[in-house]
């Protein structure tokens, strides 16, 4: 093996050892901060203590939306359930936000409301565990509310009265109703005469049981590999699979527009190039939303042609075609454009040359243009196939997020982040990272490869002055990038399959 070889595989080897580690430590980054805890013990998902203070809080819920029906014919307004065991009813008021302790599970737990310490700690416990259970919502932390700690049984604060605790049979309720019922009349009755609303007189309602901190809820802390384990085990891969099948399908379809759009419009008028290279190219300037604004109007109710298919049994929005007439859109001018560019980068001299010798149009995109071009074709495919990877806006936008049929990548990210889950966000964030990488990778490789081979071209001397020189490639010295080509290899090729009488012919000569 050569010393140039060598280095070559060491080189790989140790790139592909890199990506491996970053990988690793990219997903172990993501892990929750627990994962990293040193053994012993700690509190469950649901559950905060706080030792200094001598109290914690187990059972935690939130509610997000109320209900305004009947409880067993009882009007309570606008309400919601409270959790059973709950001994701590926090309200997130338009103007504050309430917590009302059940008197005597705060003098079971040590908890004294007059005490600043106690309340502090109490509010931070309750943000700590409010973050953790607003899937990505609003938190009380980010509120900038004065927050009341009372063990009364209601309040009264603006337009609104408020029951922490009413009981209707064997329930407790948390009960928005206006601050002065009319006699005679229901709470929804009052509401309704005098255009309340009483959804906006609690944004949601948390719920917890306060205890000492002994009776806490506990659990055996886990180690980085439970939670790795953890993580995979629960991790849905679906997004992966129709990314990669959405993409691949997309690419075929692609590569073969590219190729024959590209083709073509070299054969046309400048004028008529013009115009097909603007309509071809167009998608790659448009913002992805308004390409899948644009196919929902041509393939929905609102066209001809959409009510036309729809008519003949194909329904094509918010399905996985309309995924991947999606990525066909947005990935078809990178492929459109490398193509084009490398064909019009060909010497046209040695197209004419083949022509007089008798080659067809299509013999000879195939048998010349193709396999010339083929270094930047194959850029430009890869690139295409990682924007049809990459593609949200317009996916979104047409085929909408169906989980298993039509959420690809981007689209996890975006709804797992909303919900929340910023740890499998970040995991789905970091495979995108490393894909793209290894795209440009290939890319790089692939080109130098190509220069490579393209020194075949040159004669003996030349090449012993390029190694020299220490150049790597084969670039012209006033051509910049300009394509080699082995003139004899080409002879050959263009006598090997020209007609009889023409190769005997030039065989005469």
């Amino acid at each position: 093996m050569t010393g140039r070889a060598a280095r070559y595989l060491w080189g790989r080897w140790s790139l592909l050892l890199a990506l491996f580690t970053a990988l690793l430590l990219s997903v172990l980054c993501a892990l929750p901060a627990r994962a990293w805890a040193d053994g012993g013990e700690q509190a469950q998902e649901d559950s905060a203590i706080d030792e200094a203070a001598g109290f914690g809080l187990n059972g935690f819920v939130r509610y997000n939306r109320g209900a305004q029906r009947l409880v067993d014919d009882t009007d309570l307004g606008y309400r919601f359930p409270v959790a059973e065991g709950s001994t701590v009813v926090i309200i997130n008021m338009p103007q504050s936000i309430w917590v009302h302790i059940d008197p005597d599970a705060a003098q079971a737990a040590g908890f004294e409301a007059d005490d600043e310490d106690d309340v502090n700690a109490l509010i931070a416990l309750i943000k700590q565990l409010d973050e953790t259970h607003s899937r990505g919502g609003v938190l009380l932390a980010d509120e900038d509310k004065v927050w009341v700690v009372s063990t009364q049984d209601e309040v009264v604060d603006g337009s609104y009265r408020y029951i922490f605790r009413a009981q209707v049979g064997d329930g407790y309720y948390t009960s928005v109703q206006p601050a002065e019922v009319a006699q005679g009349s229901t709470p929804s009755e009052t509401a309704v005469v005098s255009g309340l609303d009483l959804g906006e007189g609690a944004l949601w309602v948390d719920n917890a049981q306060l205890v000492a901190a002994a009776d806490v809820a506990m659990e055996a802390a886990p180690t980085w590999q439970d939670e790795l384990v953890s993580f995979f085990t629960g991790l849905d891969m679906r997004p992966f699979w129709v990314s990669l099948k959405t993409s691949a399908v997309a690419l075929v379809v692609t590569f073969v527009l590219g190729l024959v759009a590209a083709w073509k419009t070299m054969g046309t008028s400048s004028r008529l190039k013009g115009l097909l290279d603007s309509v071809f190219t167009i998608p790659m300037v448009l913002p992805p939303t308004v390409c899948g604004f644009l196919l929902l109007l041509l393939f929905g109710q609102s066209t001809a042609v959409g009510r036309w298919l729809i008519d003949h049994g194909i329904a094509l929005v918010f399905t996985w075609p309309a995924a991947v007439i999606s990525a066909i859109v947005v990935s078809f001018p990178l492929m459109y454009r490398t193509a084009l560019g490398a064909f019009e980068g060909l010497d046209a001299q040695m197209l004419d040359a083949a022509r007089t010798l008798g080659w067809s149009e299509g013999r000879i995109f195939r048998r010349l243009m193709l396999p010339l071009a083929w270094p930047s074709i194959a850029a430009g495919t890869v690139l295409a196939f990682a924007r049809a990877m990459g593609e949200f806006g317009c996916t979104l936008f047409f085929a909408g997020n169906y989980a298993g049929e039509t959420q690809t990548i981007p689209i996890a990210i975006y709804f797992q982040w909303m919900s929340g889950n910023t740890d499998v966000a970040l995991f789905w964030v970091i495979v995108v990272i490393l894909f793209s990488f290894l795209v440009i990778l290939f890319i790089n490789i692939y080109t130098a490869r190509s220069q490579r081979y393209r020194a075949r071209g040159i004669s003996r001397a030349e090449r012993r002055q390029m190694a020299a020189s220490g150049k790597a490639d084969a670039l012209e010295e006033h051509g910049g990038d300009a394509l080699r080509i082995d003139r004899e290899a080409l002879s050959e090729l263009l006598l090997g399959g020209c007609p009889t009488d023409a190769a005997s012919t030039e065989g005469r000569r």
